[in-house]
C-alpha cells in the first residue's frame, strides 16, 4: 500500500469567491491607505496579492509600523471582537487586491462552515504567537536579530510550502527601522553585512536567503 496522500490545504481565497466574494475585491496602488486609525470598523478582508503594512499612531504623534501582511492574511479581524473602529492604519506597501467581507457575513460563515472558521483560527493563532514572539525579540534581541528575524518575516520564512521564502515586497529602510525599533543609520550598516555575507542579494529588489536565519539562532 503506497503512504498516504497529503491532506489538501483549505483555500480560503477560492472559498470566498464561491461563496459570492468574486466582485467584493477591493483594489489598492502602492501607498493607498486601505482603512486609517479611527475609521469604522464594519468588515473584515482576505489580502489576494499585494502587501499591506499596519501601523499605529500614538497621541503625541509619533507612527509604529507593528505589521507586514501578504497573500493569504486576514487584517480588520477586531471588527468581530466588538472593536467600534480601527485601532491601526493598513496602507498598501505594493499593487495589492483583498476580498472585502462585512463584518455581519463573516460571522455568519465563520459559524456555518467549519474549514473556512479552522483557517481563520489558525491564522488568529499564528499572529498572536507573532505578537508574543515580537515582544521577546525587542525585550531581548540585539538590533541586528531583530532586522535578521524581521526579513526572514518578511519573506515568509517557515511558512507554508505554497510560500515560497524569496523576494520581500518593496519596503524603504526607514520602514524597516520602524519595525525593528533601531535608526536608518543601522539597518543600512546591517544590510550591507548582510549582503557581503550572502544573507541578502540585490538583483532587482531583496531577496533573502534561508542563511540569514544564522544571525537569529546564533549566541
Amino acid at each position: 500500500m503506497g503512504p498516504a496522500r497529503k491532506r489538501r490545504q483549505f483555500d480560503a481565497q477560492s472559498f470566498l469567491e464561491s461563496a459570492g466574494f468574486a466582485k467584493q475585491v477591493a483594489s489598492y496602488a502602492r501607498k493607498e491607505v486601505v482603512f486609517s486609525q479611527g475609521d469604522p470598523s464594519n468588515n473584515v478582508l482576505y489580502v489576494r496579492s499585494g502587501a499591506i503594512q499596519l501601523s499605529v499612531l500614538s497621541h503625541a504623534g509619533k507612527e509604529a509600523v507593528i505589521a507586514t501582511l501578504g497573500p493569504g492574511d486576514f487584517l480588520g479581524e477586531g471588527a468581530l471582537s466588538g472593536q467600534p473602529v480601527r485601532l491601526e492604519t493598513a496602507t498598501a506597501t505594493a499593487p495589492t487586491t483583498a476580498i472585502v467581507v462585512p463584518k455581519r457575513q463573516m460571522i455568519r460563515l465563520l459559524h456555518s462552515q467549519h474549514a473556512f472558521a479552522d483557517k481563520f483560527i489558525a491564522h488568529m493563532l499564528v499572529r498572536n504567537a507573532r505578537l508574543e514572539a515580537d515582544l521577546v525579540d525587542q525585550l531581548f534581541n540585539s538590533s541586528e536579530k531583530r532586522l535578521a528575524r524581521t526579513l526572514l518575516l518578511l519573506a515568509r520564512y517557515g511558512q507554508e510550502a505554497d510560500k515560497p521564502l524569496g523576494k520581500l515586497p518593496k519596503i524603504s529602510q526607514e520602514t524597516l527601522a520602524e519595525m525593528v525599533g533601531t535608526t536608518r543609520s543601522r539597518v543600512n550598516f546591517f544590510m550591507n553585512k548582510f549582503k557581503k555575507l550572502g544573507f541578502v542579494e540585490y538583483n532587482g529588489g531583496l531577496k533573502v536567503n534561508p542563511s540569514l536565519l544564522t544571525v537569529v539562532v546564533h549566541d
